[in-house]
């Protein structure tokens, strides 16, 4: 009986071998959690995004002998049409083929909309909403080719609900929300789905790099800081993890998911149950 359950245990964390995914703006944070979750999945995975060279080397390095699959990296700029179509092929020529496509890159800027730098609003748009439909469109022909595909697009609680100071990011937020359910009602009947994945404030980094000089410009203790103002919209006051959001990637891939398709699925501690 014990050696059933491991057996058991160990196909079901290997339920996605055999796959192949790119990731985008997975260097680091929600990106990088999905990325680790695919390999720990047995997927084949495509890292992207900025960061130091010796630093993205070593993670790719790790995430292929801890999980026994090919990784490969691509510095595509999220930002440039033809770096994405680039990176699409480069996946292919990698793996031989795209089962699963992550649009997770993103930046932000916060200001009001009469001050907003136009390079800013361009920049936001660019990445975090028209990086989604560029590599989209290089990987769905193979995906209807095979007759399976996966395409996660990592949207935000900001996709459903807006806040203020944030047009461009909610702009973008909320395009990349529409756009999933385009891409899911024209694939429907293909084998693909296309889902958005819309994360409130997940515990990064980058968010545990802010505690400190938020504390400081609203006088607060870094615990306050963590309830009263980055939490303040999410009613469980507990930032999400990396492993939920790649634990929830990991799902939408796979059989129990097939029917799962065009929704826009929070991961925001009730924020936009409000």
């Amino acid at each position: 009986m014990a050696t059933t359950t491991t057996t058991t245990a160990t196909s079901g964390a290997r339920a996605l071998a055999g796959r192949s995914a790119i990731v985008t703006g997975s260097t680091s944070g929600i990106g990088l959690g999905i990325a680790q979750a695919f390999a720990a999945a047995g997927v084949d995975v495509m890292l992207n995004g900025f960061g130091d060279a010796k630093e993205i080397e070593k993670i790719r390095g790790e995430l292929a002998d801890e999980h026994k699959v090919k990784a490969v990296y691509d510095g595509a700029d999220m930002s440039k049409p033809d770096a994405i179509a680039g990176m699409v092929q480069n996946a292919i020529k990698a793996f031989g083929k795209v089962d699963i496509l992550v649009n997770n890159a993103g930046i932000q800027f916060v200001a009001p909309i009469d001050e907003f730098p136009i390079a800013k609003w361009d920049a936001i748009l660019a990445i975090n909403l028209s990086s989604a439909f560029h590599s989209t469109r290089a990987a769905l022909p193979g995906m209807k080719q095979r007759k399976w595909g996966r395409i996660i697009n990592v949207a935000s609680a900001h996709g459903l609900v807006a806040s203020a100071f944030k047009g461009a990011y909610v702009a973008a937020k909320h395009g990349v929300v529409g756009f999933t359910k385009v891409t899911a009602l024209e694939v429907a009947e293909l084998g693909i789905t296309a889902n958005a994945i819309c994360p409130g404030y997940v515990w990064t980094p980058l968010v545990e790099g802010q505690l400190d000089g938020q504390a400081k410009a609203h006088n607060m203790t870094r615990e306050q800081v963590i309830h009263d103002v980055l939490l303040a919209e999410q009613p469980n006051k507990h930032f999400a993890t990396v492993e939920e959001i790649g634990a929830l990637a990991v799902f939408l891939c796979s059989d129990g998911a097939a029917s799962i398709t065009g929704t826009a699925i929070p991961v925001d501690g009730g924020w936009t149950a409000h």
